[in-house]
């Protein structure tokens, strides 16, 4: 079943200097088969308009009801440089240009802010606190 044919036709197709990039409305015809990979979508787009895949991405597939066809967005930089400019970082940890930065849930950044605005504008003291005394 993964080697069934599948179509690929662009649209949209808009050069971008600016962004120094091409960008396109991607639909895929895959009859008789089920969703085709990104990495493979970036591999066959990369053939057809004679770039590297690392500088192809490829982001929104949406199934139509039933299968059979898939439309997405696809972008192909001029270069890596300009990929790794110009693309938002979560797209590039996607696609593996990037690593992900790790940090603490949302939730325990929140307390952890929220427990530190407790000691605000309070002198850190240990022992006993000193009061007036008359």
């Amino acid at each position: 079943m993964a080697d069934a044919p599948v179509t690929l036709r662009t649209r949209k197709f808009i050069r971008n200097p600016l962004l120094a990039r091409k960008q396109m409305v991607v639909d895929i015809l895959h009859p008789n088969r089920p969703n085709i990979s990104k990495d493979e979508l970036r591999a066959k787009l990369a053939e057809l308009y004679k770039a590297s895949q690392d500088q192809v991405n490829v982001f929104g597939l949406r199934t139509q009801y039933g299968g059979g066809k898939t439309t997405g967005f696809a972008l192909i930089y001029d270069s890596n440089e300009a990929l790794k400019k110009f693309e938002p970082h979560y797209r590039l940890v996607r696609i593996g240009a990037a690593n992900k930065i790790e940090k603490a849930s949302r939730q325990q950044r929140k307390q952890r802010k929220n427990r530190s605005k407790e000691f605000r504008g309070t002198a850190k003291t240990k022992g006993a606190k000193k009061g007036k005394k008359e």
